[in-house]
């Protein structure tokens, strides 16, 4: 009787795990690239490619400061999009203190994250549960996010001091990301 029972538990478990896992992996706009046609879907979702000028736009920042991209021109800016509860995000955001800011500090660069369709009491949360101080940007309605693109996250969108866009990325890749990085010094380079 015990084994019937702990079987059926077992079941049910391997069946919650798996529905977690099928939910994690379909979640809109949230995952690393997996499918073949993965970056045909990306190219078609991404609003600003490399080589347009970067839409304005005006975001509230955690601290109720408000910030233009515009007032930025002369800074190489880094704008990224992201969500609390997206895991790539999540697996990228870690870098972004020692592979971004500690790197470009005293530096022509900005590191603008905003996140995408979540409120200021969700991104202030994992903020502090994270430990992080860097600013963040909020996006509640996703107006910021729906000028660049209409799909998928992480995204980031490498912008030169002229308002330029640089370089547009989709998901999170160790290797991409590493690329980004060595874009970016080129990029601060060039600007000097």
């Amino acid at each position: 009787m015990a084994t019937k029972k702990s079987n059926k538990q077992l079941w049910i478990l391997l069946a919650l795990i798996g529905i977690i896992a099928a939910l994690i992996l379909l979640l809109p706009g949230c995952g690393n690239r997996t499918k073949k046609n993965a970056d045909q879907e990306i190219e078609a979702t991404t609003l600003v490619k490399a080589g347009d000028t970067a839409p304005d736009f005006t975001a509230e920042m955690l601290d109720g400061e408000k910030i233009t991209l515009s007032s930025l021109r002369g800074k190489v800016v880094l704008l990224n999009f992201w969500a609390t509860w997206c895991p790539p995000c999540r697996q990228e955001m870690t870098r972004v203190q020692s592979d971004l800011i500690d790197r470009f500090e005293g530096r022509d660069f900005v590191f603008l994250p905003v996140s995408r369709g979540e409120d200021r009491a969700a991104v202030a949360a994992f903020r502090e549960k994270q430990g992080y101080a860097f600013p963040m940007g909020l996006d509640p309605e996703q107006r910021i996010y729906d000028l660049y693109a209409s799909n998928y996250i992480p995204r980031n969108f490498l912008i030169d001091a002229d308002g330029k866009v640089v370089m547009a990325t989709a998901g999170y890749e160790a290797e991409e990301f590493d690329a980004l990085t060595a874009t970016i010094e080129r990029t601060l380079a060039t600007e000097q």
